[in-house]
């Protein structure tokens, strides 16, 4: 049998980089999208760049889209590119909408095109839950988006599903809540906190600032999660999963953990900043797990403070001078 090939957008990314790894642990040729850009960042791929096959392509031009496909015919395509951090969405919602949306009908039309038997990953989001509809959040729940990301996510989820319906193609969404790791972007709330308790246990920083600490996420390992991507695109037929824990633990109790990881007392350095409040914010994100773990034998492996714990150790090795 001729080796499995999979192609990653996003694949210098937190999530991409750990799919990466995995495909690679399972013996698939991989092809990694980049885009052209002077601040492109290889740091989390780059123990695994030699293994890859890297394209320069981009979701905001579909004729780049279908020449990588032409040319690399994957047996499988994940959709990891996006404009991904919540905050920037309210800044620069046109191109989050751009990127985040249609970059997925460019995708998908650019697939249809090419080759219709590429089974198809598109990361959809539980911040497409937003304002929500029933606790815990399941494959069901209508969504109620609050920032632009969550909106652009929302086309990009539907759109999938209309290209199943309407072309029969093997296209299918991960609703992904929350999943952090030492790779998180240092603009997400996990990645602050962890880089800060370790900063100020070395001597190098003094406080944190905080926005809304009363928020409620479903925080998993982005490691785990990655496996439940690809177990989706392994099944006989093309379905949506949400991959969650099931619990849901507050901003500050993250902040808690992390400060008990390096023996300090929160209450000492945290402050709440108004500023840094979002304007329409989501208060509680919880998904349901139930379906993946039935059908696709999936579950998350990382409990949240062993979570904590490893960022919180990473960030301590980094940062010792």
């Amino acid at each position: 049998m001729s080796v499995k090939r999979a192609m990653i957008t996003g694949v210098t990314g937190q999530d991409g980089s750990y799919l990466a790894e995995f495909l690679l642990e399972q013996g698939y040729e991989v092809i990694g999208m980049v885009r052209r850009s002077s601040t492109i960042n290889f740091e989390r791929i780059q123990h695994i760049q030699d293994r890859l096959t890297l394209v320069s392509g981009d979701l905001l031009d579909q004729a780049s889209l279908i020449d990588i496909l032409h040319e690399h015919r994957p047996h499988e395509l994940y959709n990891l590119a996006a404009q991904s951090f919540v905050q920037t969405s309210w800044g620069q919602p046109v191109f989050t909408g751009e990127v985040t949306a249609l970059g997925v009908t460019r995708l998908l039309d650019a697939l249809r095109l090419v080759d219709p038997e590429i089974r198809f990953y598109q990361a959809s989001s539980s911040e497409m839950f937003g304002k929500v509809r029933e606790v815990p959040q399941r494959e069901t729940t209508p969504f109620y988006p609050r920032s632009p990301y969550g909106v652009a996510k929302v086309y990009g989820h539907w759109i999938t599903v209309n290209y199943r319906e309407s072309y029969n193609l093997f296209a299918v969404s991960g609703i992904c809540f929350n999943h952090e790791s030492p790779r998180r972007g240092h603009e997400f709330v996990t990645r602050k906190i962890a880089r800060a308790a370790a900063r100020i246990k070395l001597g190098l920083e003094h406080e944190l600032r905080l926005g809304n600490l009363d928020a409620q996420r479903d925080w998993g390992c982005a490691a785990d999660y990655v496996r439940g991507m690809w177990l989706m695109l392994q099944q006989d037929q093309p379905d949506d999963y949400v991959l969650a824990t099931g619990r849901t633990h507050t901003v500050e109790r993250f902040a808690e953990l992390a400060f008990d990881a390096v023996g300090l007392d929160y209450h000492d350095y945290v402050l709440q900043d108004p500023r840094l409040i979002r304007p329409a914010d989501v208060d509680l994100l919880v998904g349901d797990p139930g379906k993946a773990r039935h059908k696709l034998g999936w579950e998350a492996a990382t409990s949240f403070e062993q979570l904590v714990n490893i960022m919180v150790e990473a960030e301590l090795q980094a940062n010792n001078p």
